[in-house]
């Protein structure tokens, strides 16, 4: 199995009753879309750079990987009750990561996506991280490198979107189209970590 079919990965329930319905609701989804600059064309953008960026996907995602590996305060995150990196836990995660790619720019922004985006902020944060899983790493991803290293998947995404042969145009567009969806799902992440009253 390829490990950009993250459909066949232990714990990705997309679309699934396993997925608890998110608290946020559909009119504040499009409110957000609204607020981000997300609309018909950059979701045809979105669409454009889903198929180009199909097959590059895991790629994208090892290139994030060894970037995070490579900085003790992201990478500790990932490391078992031994102090060192948990191969098992590090490999489960990854083709769900691919996967995420993959549905930014592919699957409506319908009711399944937004809970969906509701449980990976979750398994970000104390509800959530290591139950998928059965992880001993520590209980969360801090917000604050969720949000930084956002900037490293926007700005990288770049050379990937332009392998492909598409005009200078094409390619700034389906980067503005991917950098707008990005922070969009960011955004929806962070909600488990907020109080309530403040998200």
């Amino acid at each position: 199995m390829s490990v950009v079919d993250g459909t066949k990965s232990a714990g990705y329930d997309y679309g699934t009753e396993g997925v608890a319905r998110s608290p946020v609701s559909l009119e504040e989804l499009r409110e957000l879309e609204t607020a981000a600059g997300l609309g018909d064309e950059e979701r045809r953008y979105l669409r454009l750079a889903g198929e180009v960026l199909a097959d590059q996907a895991e790629a994208m995602v090892d290139a994030w990987r060894a970037r995070m590996g490579a900085q003790e305060q992201l990478a500790k995150w990932f490391y078992g009750p031994d102090g060192k990196p948990d191969e098992r836990y590090k490999a489960a995660i990854k083709p769900r990561f691919v996967r995420w790619v993959i549905d930014l720019c592919t699957r409506p922004f319908d009711q399944a996506w937004l809970d969906y985006q509701e449980e990976i902020g979750r398994r970000h944060a104390p509800d959530g991280k290591n139950a998928t899983d059965e992880a001993q790493t520590p209980p969360l991803v801090p917000l604050r490198y969720v949000l930084a290293f956002s900037a490293i998947v926007v700005t990288s995404a770049r050379e990937f979107l332009a392998r492909k042969g598409h005009s200078t145009e094409d390619v700034e567009r389906m980067h503005a189209a991917w950098t707008k969806a990005v922070m969009l799902t960011i955004t929806l992440w962070a909600r488990p970590y907020a109080k309530e009253g403040l998200w």
